[in-house]
């Protein structure tokens, strides 16, 4: 008789990945065995739980309920199974993170390779996306916020705020001109970051001591990417308000100046955010110090 937890976990791996083949790789199983576990599932059911045709699977209305009922039941054996480690405060086992693109592009991965080589029985899952994750419905057990954060039922802790920059190319501020004072900068052209649920920030803030300068800036070209924003600063076309430790190489290089300095750029709070409802295993509070050291509150 199959492991019914095995099964369950097969059977949800077989149900995100949309075949039996990519779920055997990650699984590290034969195709068969997968489908051997799912169909037990099925004859225990009584019912089927994937509609299978030669090009492509989809879940039944019984299995994609019992694919939610699945992945709650997965979630709470492994977190019972990490008891021990709370017990033996040794870190182990697969952290799944979620972070913003370009912060978990450029200043998060020293962090993360430093904590593994550390860490050798831990794993890491990273996931970069600008989007919102509820924690709990996807399964994460930590996030990297940036931005104004929402009242959660998830414990937050503070980070240094994400400190920004604005640059130009020296071949633009030499056809435009080099803004002096934060309100120069409605003469120019000023490319938009377009956040996954906003517009770009039509408002940006900076300030000198204790004065604030609120600028009305025009974005005629809004990107999503921070990579295509930098393409369009160095190609000329404006000036780029982005984060500091990624914009750093090109002005390390003249590729890109940055403008203003002598006025904070906008900074962003951020936070690390975790379920707070459940004990925290030994790799995630491990994981949480790491990331207190290296981007704690100054």
């Amino acid at each position: 008789m199959m492991d019914r937890l095995s099964s369950m976990n097969a059977f949800v791996i077989a149900a995100e990945l949309g075949s039996y083949a990519r779920a055997a790789e990650r699984l590290h199983m034969s195709a068969q065995m997968v489908a051997k576990h799912v169909a037990a599932l099925e004859q225990r059911l009584g019912a089927r739980l994937l509609n299978r045709t030669t090009r492509r699977q989809s879940l039944t209305e019984l299995g994609s309920a019992y694919y939610e009922r699945c992945k709650h039941i997965l979630t709470e054996a492994e977190a019972a199974d990490s008891l021990a480690q709370i017990m033996n405060d040794t870190p182990r086992g697969k952290l799944k993170i979620t972070a913003p693109v370009t912060f978990g592009s450029y200043s998060l991965m020293p962090l993360i390779t430093a904590f593994l080589r550390d860490n050798p029985d831990v794993e890491i899952d990273l996931h970069l996306t600008d989007r919102f994750v509820d924690l709990v419905e996807e399964g994460y057990e930590a996030a990297f916020r940036i931005g104004p954060l929402a009242t959660t039922g998830l414990t937050a802790r503070p980070l240094a705020p994400y400190r920004l920059v604005v640059c130009a190319s020296p071949a633009y501020l030499a056809a435009r001109g080099t803004p002096q004072v934060p309100a120069d900068l409605e003469r120019h052209e000023c490319l938009g970051y377009a956040f996954w649920s906003r517009p770009a920030d039509r408002e940006w803030i900076f300030h000198q001591g204790s004065t604030l300068y609120s600028v009305q800036v025009t974005s005629r070209l809004q990107i999503n990417e921070s990579r295509a924003l930098m393409s369009a600063a160095l190609d000329g076309f404006g000036m780029v308000l982005g984060p500091q430790d990624f914009l750093r190489t090109a002005m390390a290089r003249g590729e890109l100046v940055q403008v203003l300095p002598d006025f904070e750029a906008p900074s962003r709070p951020m936070h690390l955010v975790y379920t707070a409802n459940r004990q925290r295993t030994a790799k995630l509070r491990r994981f949480v110090e790491a990331v207190l050291a290296r981007f704690g509150p100054v």
